[in-house]
């Protein structure tokens, strides 16, 4: 069912910050921030040969990525994200053997402009993880 890893999101207090450590440090090739009030989010995406890293950085109060941040004080990897051929069908076997979707199992637009759903980390060995539409 899932595809490719899609990225690792990394949670960050500071993006202006953890870019430059990834731009000139590392060397990596980085995209501009890119705010998503809807994921409570802006991301920055750290483009690799074989896969992305997501910055988070949060967006407002409500971002989920603050709460994250008070009970890790120096960030860290937030979740994993895979390709999926067909979201609503991975939800639906997902549902059907008993994972749990976040939210209300309706896909949302991601950052990358596609359908994206999150699932319960207690289902997954404690990792939240991210599918989206390939």
């Amino acid at each position: 069912m899932i595809g490719r890893l899609n990225h690792v999101a990394i949670a960050v207090k500071d993006l202006a910050v953890a870019t430059a450590l990834y731009r000139d440090t590392l060397g990596a090739r980085v995209s501009q921030p890119l705010p998503q009030p809807e994921h409570g989010v802006t991301v920055v995406f750290v483009e690799l040969p074989n896969t992305k890293v997501e910055l988070l950085e949060p967006l407002g109060a409500d971002s989920p990525i603050t709460k994250f941040l008070e009970r890790n004080a120096d960030g860290g990897i937030h979740h994993i994200c895979y390709e999926v051929d067909d979201i609503l069908a991975a939800r639906d076997r997902l549902r059907a053997t008993g994972a749990r979707v976040l939210g209300t199992g309706e896909p949302r637009i991601g950052a990358h402009g596609k359908p994206v759903l999150f699932l319960h980390p207690k289902d997954f060995t404690g990792t939240l993880v991210e599918l989206e539409q390939a």
